[in-house]
């Protein structure tokens, strides 16, 4: 398996594999919202990355990060936004590479943590968290602004 950043002829490769983890958790991201976030995943000017877990030309997951100030510590942390295995390959070792591939961009880049959410039904997911990384905790609220 190689891990390799997202690039612009990566599109028709990412886009089914995102689609795929918008059907895992049931939601639907308008097309002008999967068009604006590819663009910012490619614009190096912005804190939004991805990559490619690959393997004999065929992709077996996605992986999007974020860097992000925080007001607990001086250097950025690092939010792990989106992590994506095809069924397939589910416990074969690709969600573990793609976080640690996090892991170590985002030390590179000088943050002090890696941070991320699952919803509370992803029991599978969170066996592999629990053995990875600690359980923060903290329970999400949130409020959708119209």
């Amino acid at each position: 398996m190689q891990i390799t950043p997202l690039s612009e002829q990566d599109f028709a490769i990412w886009q089914p594999l995102w689609q795929g983890y918008q059907d895992f958790y049931e939601v639907q991201i308008p097309q002008a919202t999967r068009l604006v976030t590819w663009q910012r995943i490619l614009d190096p000017a912005e804190p939004v990355f991805g990559a490619l877990a690959m393997a004999d030309g065929k992709a077996l997951g996605l992986v999007h990060w974020i860097f992000q100030r925080s007001c607990w510590t001086v250097e950025d942390s690092c939010y792990l936004q989106d992590l994506y295995v095809s069924p397939q390959q589910r416990g074969s070792g690709v969600g573990r590479g793609l976080i640690e591939h996090v892991y170590a961009q985002a030390k590179a880049a000088g943050s002090s943590r890696v941070h991320w959410l699952t919803h509370e039904t992803n029991s599978t997911a969170m066996q592999l968290y629990d053995r990875i990384a600690q359980r923060s905790g903290f329970v999400q609220y949130r409020k959708q602004l119209d």
